[in-house]
């Protein structure tokens, strides 16, 4: 029975929880942690979890035996915890982003090795049937190769959302949309079609003017053979609309689900290839439902990699991969320029305080709260037909 903490009680923590408590034979949650243990104890009576509450995350762990800790905290405050929880010798799982810089990711990285333990990076998006149907169809290759992607990472919050103490700021949340909302859809468009070669990219905000930070930005990477990708980051789109799109030389794929394939007519103009679109509907339907989606798939996943010693499938690498990729588009942003991928460590932004000196403020944070009285949020992945 693998004994788990979580630290950070905060609105993402029930969607923990939820997962651990699903599988009851594997783990049992016997620590929760926050700054603000009134939080702690509130979420440990309403699921009836019966685990210690600290308000110390170093006390929490010289204290309980431990397994793997859930790090469910502000993105800067990731690095810190997920290193001493490493050297303590717990596995660990941490929220997305994975650091507020490369940097940091690098040092978890060495402490992971160092230690012999397993490092996860949530994505809880790759845990759905059809992101898994889709990786599936494109790694079948009968798509041909891939010469556009569109990804539609789109979110609404109001302008209130950042009035909490943390968000809108470089310093405490290391960015806007493109960080901590996009993160999800750049995860899974480099899990499924690599990393470009170059980016270019805008940022902006339009309509929150208590962050720092943007709530709108569009890159366009470019691939050594040509390819193209457009990435929309949002959190002014209304009804959150939320897709990928995979242009190849055969057919169109994408998620939610659609597919569309073209042969030419003498006069080059498109005539519709019904056996290949056919071929490739088969194809989506091969890989069977999941049984755990979401937070609970990729718990799933931990656990049993913990228990049979085997890799995880978001791991650090992956996790400092998708960060990579925004740091990129920040920096392309800030100095207007097209940036070369992979990032060096003479990249102005490689570290946290490289970032702070340098980015862009739109405005400066006004209205801080402490907390909001609901934790309730949506967290996207609605990825059905």
């Amino acid at each position: 029975m693998l004994r788990v903490a979580i630290i950070g009680t905060g609105a993402i923590c029930p969607a923990h929880i939820q997962g651990y408590l699903q599988f009851t034979e594997k783990c049992k949650i016997v620590a929760l942690c926050d700054l603000y243990p009134e939080k702690a104890k509130q979420i440990n009576e309403e699921y009836k979890i019966g685990a210690a509450v600290y308000n110390d995350y170093k006390e929490m762990l010289k204290n309980e035996q431990l397994d793997l800790v859930s790090v469910c905290t502000p993105p800067y405050t990731h690095a810190e915890i997920t290193i001493a929880s490493l050297d303590s010798g717990k596995h660990v799982l941490v929220e997305k982003p994975m650091a507020s810089s490369l940097e940091e990711c690098d040092a978890m990285l060495e402490a992971a090795a160092r230690n012999n333990k397993k490092l996860s990076v949530v994505a809880q998006n790759r845990f759905t049937t059809p992101m898994m149907r889709l990786k599936h169809v494109l790694d079948s290759g009968l798509a041909g190769e891939i010469v556009h992607t569109q990804v539609d990472s789109h979110w609404w919050r109001g302008h209130n959302y950042y009035d909490l103490w943390w968000r809108g700021t470089w310093e405490k949340e290391g960015g806007g949309c493109t960080l901590n909302h996009a993160v999800h859809h750049i995860d899974i468009f480099q899990w499924m079609n690599g990393i470009p070669s170059e980016i270019t990219a805008i940022t902006t905000n339009t309509s929150h003017t208590n962050a720092e930070v943007e709530d709108l930005s569009i890159a366009i990477g470019k691939y050594e053979n040509g390819s193209l990708a457009q990435i929309t980051s949002s959190v002014v789109h209304h009804g959150e609309e939320q897709q990928l799109i995979f242009q190849g030389k055969k057919a169109r794929v994408s998620v939610p689900w659609r597919v569309k394939a073209s042969t030419q007519k003498e006069n080059g103009f498109p005539e519709e290839n019904r056996e290949l679109e056919e071929q490739l509907a088969a194809e989506y339907e091969k890989t069977p439902q999941l049984k755990f989606e979401g937070h609970a798939g990729q718990i799933e996943n931990v656990l049993n990699a913990i228990i049979d010693n085997h890799p995880v499938l978001v791991d650090g690498e992956q996790g400092r991969q998708t960060l990579e990729l925004i740091t990129a588009i920040y920096e392309s942003s800030n100095y207007q320029r097209t940036v070369k991928l992979p990032l060096t460590k003479d990249s102005p932004f490689y570290t946290r305080e490289g970032l702070i000196a340098n980015v862009h403020h739109f405005y400066e944070k006004g209205k801080s709260v402490e907390n909001f009285s609901t934790n309730e949020i949506t967290t996207g992945g609605n990825y059905g037909k």
